[in-house]
Formats: structure tokens, sequence, C-alpha cells
């Protein structure tokens, strides 16, 4: 039942997209096609709350988060009401109005923003009951992952976490550093970091086991609920084109030590 939830409000989420992209751009196609008499203004109106009904529905569909949902969705409506009014300014209203719906677009913005940043800048779902040794990585969007050659050097790769109870998942490709230093001593570190691999917080020591099968399948779908952009479209389509050169793509399951 929930699929078929998930593909109803999918498809209503383009169609809107589809018809406030209509509206907009072809005002008078629209008009004449839902028989009503034109006036462009409210038609590109139309065009721009549809664009906003459209994105909160297909955001939803990805977000976990209602209210960063729904700023989001206003924020799209907004900006494609301040291009309307932009576009038809020959036709009439007054400066102060377009100003003040631009203000609200702004307004939604930082409040969204904000938000994402309450949220550890993670939009996607994440595992409410992780253990106690993962329970500060839950929202964390990335970790130094330290890994170490065979005489022992220390060598940390930022890489995206997913936890999920007693165990975390990250992702790699076959012929990576990391991967060939992981398969050779499963001993690693994880600490929370910056974007670039700086550590934040204290390292937490754990054991690397690469998956197969349903377990694999697990991460990918774990990785891809808390980054459904990122591991749910770019790192794959960029696994995939590079495969030649970097392997297929492989999950390890990290248990804290």
């Amino acid at each position: 039942m929930r699929g078929i939830i998930r593909v109803i409000a999918a498809l209503l989420g383009l169609s809107a997209v589809v018809t406030g992209v209509w509206a907009l751009v072809a005002p008078g196609s629209f008009s004449a096609a839902v028989n009503f008499p034109e006036h462009r203004h409210f038609v590109h109106d139309v065009g721009a709350f549809q664009l906003g009904i459209g994105a909160t529905l297909l955001l939803a569909l990805i977000w976990a988060d209602g209210l960063a949902v729904a700023l989001a969705g206003y924020l799209v409506g907004a900006v494609a009401h301040t291009a309307s009014h932009i576009m038809d300014r020959d036709l009439g209203g007054a400066t102060g109005q377009t100003a003040l719906i631009a203000v609200f677009a702004l307004v939604a913005a930082g409040a969204l923003m904000l938000r994402w940043r309450e949220l550890g800048s993670v939009l996607g779902r994440v595992e409410p009951d992780a253990a106690p040794p993962w329970a500060g990585f839950t929202r964390q969007k990335t970790v130094a992952l330290t890994s170490y050659r065979r005489d022992g050097t220390p060598v940390a790769t930022p890489v995206s976490i997913a936890v999920a109870g007693e165990r975390a998942y990250v992702r790699s490709f076959e012929r990576a550093w990391k991967t060939r230093r992981i398969g050779a001593n499963p001993a690693v570190t994880v600490a929370a970091s910056t974007g670039r691999g700086r550590p934040t917080g204290p390292a937490l020591p754990a054991t690397a086991r690469r998956l197969t099968g349903a377990e694999y399948a697990a991460a990918a779908r774990a990785l891809r609920r808390k980054y459904p952009l990122l591991h749910g479209m770019l790192v794959p389509l960029a696994h995939r084109l590079g495969r030649r050169r970097t392997g297929r793509t492989v999950h390890f399951e990290l248990r804290a030590d």
C-alpha cells in the first residue's frame, strides 16, 4: 500500500510541475486548452502555484522533514510568482507588490537554510534507534574514515555514512585505495568531519566487513534513504559511468569495537 501511495504522489507531483511549466511558458495555449478567456498574468500565477504544489509533493517523497518540505515548496512557488510579476510588469501591478513577494521568497529561503543546518545538513530519512556507539553519527553528513596501509600508516578519507541499529554503512568502489586497505586490514576508525574530511570529533574504532547479497542491498538502501540525491542518483551514476576505471560499487558494514 505504501508503494502505491508513493506512486500516486509522484504522478500528482509530476502532473503539477508539467502544468505549472506549461502555464508559465505558454499561457495562451494553456488558456485555450482549459477553455477559459486568456489573462496572461493570472495564468502565470496559476503556473507558479502549480510548481509550488508539484515541488512539495515530489520533495515529500525523498525528504523526511515536513517543515523543510513545506518551506521548499513555498520557496519554489514564491520564486515562480516573483518571476511572473516581473514578466508581466507591462500589464499592471506595482513594484512594491513584486518586491514584497521577492522578500517572502528570501525569508523562506533563509528559513529553509536554517532548518537544513538544524538537521545537520541531512534531509533524508535516518535510523531513529541507533545503538549508543553510533548515535552521534545518525545525522552526521560526512565522516573521516581512517584505514591503514600495510606498514600501519593511517589514511583518512571523507565518506558518507548511514547508521542502522548497531552497525553503520559506507560506500566505496572496487579499485579505491581504501577498499584495498580495508581488504588487507579491516580495522578502521570513524570520526565526524567536515566535507573535506577534517575531523571535528573523537575517533571511534570499528571493524569493517565487505557486504554482498541482501546485506549489500540493505546498505545501499540505507544510504539512499539518508542521501536521496547524492546516493540515490549522483554517486550511483558516477560509479556506473566510471566503472571501467574504478570497478563496481562496494559497501562496507562497520561494527564498533
